[in-house]
């Protein structure tokens, strides 16, 4: 069997007295698309949040219980490399105000690079893996806000992948959408997987159903089923995932 991309164990978050998170215990493999499931409030975001540590922004958080990367203890590591390692696109599109090329560029120079053949070559390779180059090539001194919405969260993706990240968290990527522009997102994705680990946070799980190599269903804080993505869409075991999944709550 191989080893796990992440292994969580009886993690529990709360936010001053809320918990938002109850003894979560699950692993995620490496080049797998899991996708996270489930209602409002339910606990997706948090979940995800606690993989890169953005959580710890907010004062009155707290947590128990254990997560390991790469058998790491990931609430020990440096913060920075953790993030780098570690990347997350938004569901709203968060361009810079700058051109297309130095929004891709940005996070590089950040980490240090300078040398401009690298830093041109590094900006094709995340525009081409996010499916954005043959949109965009002509047009790289241009403020990025020209882009359409779907443009721009392939952008964001494509700023996440020039920093040569091992995982990719999405959370509700797609959320602003057209459908044209979300089936590009998500071939992507797919696409991704062979070289990236991809967490997928989803309101939409017809699209769950369609990247997920597996699913996991959140409610009310609490992991209530993981299974391949074909199961859970066609025999959940528990009847709360079945009623969430045909629309009868959420």
């Amino acid at each position: 069997m191989v080893d796990p991309k992440f292994d969580i164990k009886d993690l529990s978050v709360w936010f001053g007295h809320l918990q938002a998170l109850k003894k979560v215990t699950l692993a995620i493999a490496p080049n797998e698309i899991l996708s996270i499931i489930g209602p409002s409030n339910s606990g997706k975001t948090t979940f995800l949040r606690m993989l890169n540590r953005l959580n710890a922004l907010n004062l009155s958080f707290r947590v128990e219980g254990e997560i390991r990367i790469d058998g790491v203890d990931l609430l020990r590591l440096d913060v920075e490399a953790l993030r780098k390692r570690v990347g997350m696109v938004f569901a709203l599109p968060l361009s810079l105000p700058l051109s297309i090329y130095d929004n891709v560029a940005y996070g590089v120079r950040m980490h240090g690079e300078k040398n401009k053949k690298k830093l041109e070559g590094r900006v094709q390779a995340a525009l081409e893996e996010a499916y954005l180059w043959e949109e965009v090539k002509d047009r790289l001194q241009e403020s990025a806000f020209k882009l359409s919405g779907g443009q721009q969260q392939r952008l964001c993706i494509a700023r996440t992948l020039a920093v040569e990240p091992e995982v990719i968290l999405f959370d509700e990527p797609c959320s602003g959408l057209d459908p044209i522009s979300t089936a590009k997102v998500e071939d992507a994705m797919l696409k991704l997987k062979s070289r990236y680990t991809i967490v997928l946070v989803t309101n939409n799980v017809k699209q769950a159903a369609r990247v997920g190599d597996r699913t996991a269903f959140f409610l009310n804080g609490e992991l209530i089923e993981l299974d391949q993505t074909e199961k859970i869409f066609t025999a959940p075991h528990d009847k709360r995932t079945e009623d969430y999944i045909l629309g009868k709550f959420g």
